[in-house]
Formats: C-alpha cells, sequence, structure tokens
C-alpha cells in the first residue's frame, strides 16, 4: 500500500466560470501544508491551473518546494480560464469534456506549454477541472504524451452537473488505451489512478449496486441513502479531508488495505486551506479542522508504515 496526495491548486473563486479576475489568496497557504507534508516525510502532487501557472507568487512558491524535491507537479485544466476562449463560459462549458475535441487539445496544449516554460518542467500527470473527463480528454493527453490521469471518482455519477458518470469505475488504478480510454487494456498509455472514494463495508460492488438502486425513483426521495448510512449499511467515504474527518478516513484506508488495494488517493482543493473560499472550509475554526484532519491520518500513514509517494511513482 502505497499514499499519494494529489491537490488541484488553483484560483480562489468557487464557482465563478469567468475567464477574468482569478485571485490566489490560497497559494500562500501552502508553505504551511507542506511543512506539514515535510515533517511526516510526505511529497505531494500539486495539479496547477493556469491562473497559478502564469502567477509569480505561485511560480516562486511551487518550484521552490519543487526544487528542494518536496513534491511534484502536474496538470489541472479548468477550461473557462485557460485560454484559448472560444467557447461560452457556462457550467456546461466548464466541464472539458462537454468542448470539441479540438477546443480541448487547444487548451490543454497550452496549459502544458505554460507549465513547461514556467517550471522549466514537462508535467506527465493530469486531473481535469469539475472531474471532466471523456475519451477526447484522454486522446488529448496522449497526444501530449501525458502518462497519469487521475480525474475519476469511484462510484459518482455527475451527469446531474453536465459531466460524466463514474458509477461503475471502482478506486484500483488500471491502464486506458490512447484510442478508447473508457475502456481497460493491460497495454493502455494511460494509466488512471481515481481518486480514493469507497466504502467501510468488504462487498463494494454490492454496495455500489445498493447505492445505484436506492438513488432511483422513487426511493431517492424517501431518504434511504441517509438511513443507510446511519445503520452503518453502505457507508460511501471519500479519502479527502474536506468531506471527512481524520477518523473516517482511516476506516476508509483500513479497508482499502484489507480489500488489497495497492494504492490511497488522498484528493483536496487548494482553496480550502484558506477560510471562506470554498463550501467545506467556512471559518478559522474550520481551517483548524480540516488540517487536523490531514494530520490525523498522517500520523496514521506514519504509524501504518504506508510510504508515500508522487503520482507519476504509480509508474514504477
Amino acid at each position: 500500500m502505497k499514499l499519494i496526495i494529489t491537490i488541484d491548486t488553483e484560483e480562489d473563486n468557487w464557482g465563478e466560470y469567468s475567464p477574468r479576475g482569478a485571485t490566489l489568496g490560497n497559494i500562500e497557504r501552502i508553505p504551511y501544508l507542506q511543512s506539514l507534508f515535510d515533517s511526516f516525510g510526505v511529497k505531494p502532487t500539486y495539479l496547477i491551473t493556469y491562473p497559478v501557472a502564469i502567477n509569480k507568487n505561485a511560480i516562486t512558491i511551487l518550484k521552490g518546494i519543487y526544487e528542494d524535491d518536496g513534491c511534484e507537479i502536474g496538470t489541472h485544466l479548468h477550461p473557462w480560464n485557460t485560454p484559448p476562449f472560444e467557447e461560452e463560459t457556462n457550467e456546461y462549458n466548464s466541464m472539458l469534456c462537454n468542448l470539441s475535441a479540438d477546443l480541448q487539445y487547444k487548451k490543454l496544449k497550452y496549459l502544458h506549454e505554460t507549465i513547461r516554460n514556467n517550471f522549466a518542467i514537462t508535467p506527465t500527470c493530469f486531473r481535469t477541472g469539475r472531474w471532466g473527463y471523456s475519451d477526447d480528454v484522454g486522446r488529448n493527453l496522449n497526444k501530449l504524451g501525458y502518462k497519469v490521469d487521475t480525474s475519476m471518482t469511484p462510484y459518482t455519477n455527475w451527469t446531474s452537473s453536465y459531466g460524466p458518470d463514474f458509477s461503475d469505475v471502482g478506486p484500483g488504478p488500471f491502464r486506458i488505451p490512447g484510442d478508447l480510454i473508457s475502456a481497460k487494456s493491460s497495454r493502455g498509455h494511460i494509466m488512471e489512478l481515481p481518486a480514493t472514494v469507497g466504502f467501510l463495508q468488504e462487498n463494494f460492488q454490492f454496495c455500489n449496486f445498493v447505492l445505484k438502486n436506492v438513488k432511483r425513483r422513487p426511493f431517492k426521495y424517501l431518504g434511504l441513502v441517509g438511513m443507510l448510512y446511519n445503520l452503518n449499511i453502505v457507508n460511501k467515504v471519500w479519502l479527502s479531508p474536506e468531506v471527512s474527518d481524520g477518523e473516517t478516513m482511516i476506516k476508509l484506508a483500513k479497508r482499502l488495505i484489507k480489500n488489497n488495494y495497492p494504492f490511497l488517493n488522498m484528493v483536496f482543493h487548494s482553496s480550502t486551506l484558506k477560510a471562506g473560499l470554498t463550501p467545506f472550509v467556512q471559518t478559522d475554526d474550520d481551517e483548524r479542522r480540516f488540517f487536523q484532519h490531514i494530520k490525523e491520518f498522517l500520523v496514521f500513514i506514519r504509524d501504518a508504515k504506508i510510504e508515500s509517494i508522487k503520482l507519476s511513482d504509480i509508474l514504477k
């Protein structure tokens, strides 16, 4: 078992699909976060958006951590603030998967080259904004030489937000071929490592089957999902300090260990590092609890002798 931490390193402006006006106050909190990681020997992967990739202060902070071998830097694309701007700005087009394949490629290439020029690195790891992944996105990543993607969220359906359906994707890694990204292949060009989302119960497939069925009409109106969770019958958990406390994340990690999964992929947004920027951390107390959840989990990782690796290290 290895731990990977992937952070959507982005602007402050949660839910604002605007090509201009991005602020980056949350980036000032990254050195504090990194000092916590350093104390546990953890090397995160910062997946950065275009506003981060062109900001001098952000470049200084992240490049310094990278040059000290404290992290990996990858790519995180928000279509609404990544040139070229050829599409209408709206929620539908905030999902990269909904843009034409040609425009996807233009934006991916522009951000890729910006990171390469400003950080003197060639990123090989990617996560699309808002989990908006598709076959076209995968084909375009392959054209640009990306080796690892982490855009999928197991057992989660984003179609109500104009996004993809990952209901039948599990938390384990798999290779996906460059010509049909939704398929699995031992010879696939790209390694997919989904965000870690799973269940506290042993049989993930059964839990997923139950959850999908109780969400269908008319059952979803009866509050059955909450009942199943409260009765500890089906407990779906994200390995993210944004929505799970330290104790719950540890329970999920123990279940994944018992189920012989090789990796844990903790995910969160850099904008959650500063109170008031995301729905997850609204107050200073929330911010303290957020960092405490991370610390509690890292104590468990240390004591369980689970090694922390960078995202691209899954290829080794």
